[in-house]
């Protein structure tokens, strides 16, 4: 497989931190053409290295005020059935399987205090195949 060079590590970048930049302003940036900028982003999407464009929500915004990392550990037989639920539920933004300290780490979004512990007592916890759950309140996001 060919690597990426400098100019599409820069392109990733730029659209890593806004996705919605222009060709234009990125050909200008990395002094080649626009048509230039639309080949290799087009190259980077059909090799699977650019795989979707999205957008970064304040939750406060929604009414969502706790935001959790919450690490999942299950009964090895039930490990991705518990994924699969949390993945589905409407509650999490984000699931990943893990190594570490926890085998799933789900993004909770919450209203309040209160809700997330409901969502960890009256939802997560009653997952058949749930072990244990430990809660990280995000206090500030840096990057």
């Amino acid at each position: 497989m060919k690597l990426i060079d400098e100019k599409d590590k820069k392109i990733i970048g730029m659209l890593a931190e806004d996705s919605r930049v222009s060709y234009t302003k990125m050909a200008k940036e990395l002094g080649i053409t626009e048509a230039a900028i639309r080949k290799r982003v087009k190259n980077l999407e059909a090799r699977g290295i650019i795989r979707k464009y999205t957008i970064e929500v304040d939750s406060t915004k929604l009414g969502y005020n706790v935001v959790s990392l919450t690490g999942v550990d299950t009964e090895p037989e039930k490990f991705l059935d518990v994924a699969k639920k949390l993945k589905d539920e409407e509650f999490t933004r984000s699931v990943y399987i893990t190594t570490g300290d926890h085998m799933i780490m789900a993004e909770i979004w919450a209203k309040d205090g209160d809700e997330l512990t409901k969502i960890i007592s009256e939802k997560i916890g009653k997952i058949p195949g749930v072990k244990k759950i430990c809660p990280a309140i995000i206090l500030e996001k840096l990057k």
